[in-house]
């Protein structure tokens, strides 16, 4: 799970990136600028989504460990 959760916020992190370049940023609420703004939020929704799973399951094994 974990290997799972650090490759989907790499590819998260490749969208981000790759939108970041197709921005106008004279007309940012534009066309294709505006697509490319939705993916950013999107794929940063995904990061703090996985963070949050990586984060309870080590909650997770630590309240069955007992410590």
């Amino acid at each position: 799970m974990k290997i799972f959760t650090i490759i989907l916020s790499i590819i998260a992190l490749g969208l981000i990136i790759f939108n970041v370049t197709q921005i106008d940023f004279n007309a940012p609420f534009k066309d294709e600028s505006i697509v490319a703004l939705i993916t950013i939020v999107a794929s940063l929704c995904v990061i703090v989504m996985m963070a949050i799973l990586r984060i309870s399951k080590r909650i997770e094994q630590k309240v069955k460990t007992g410590k």
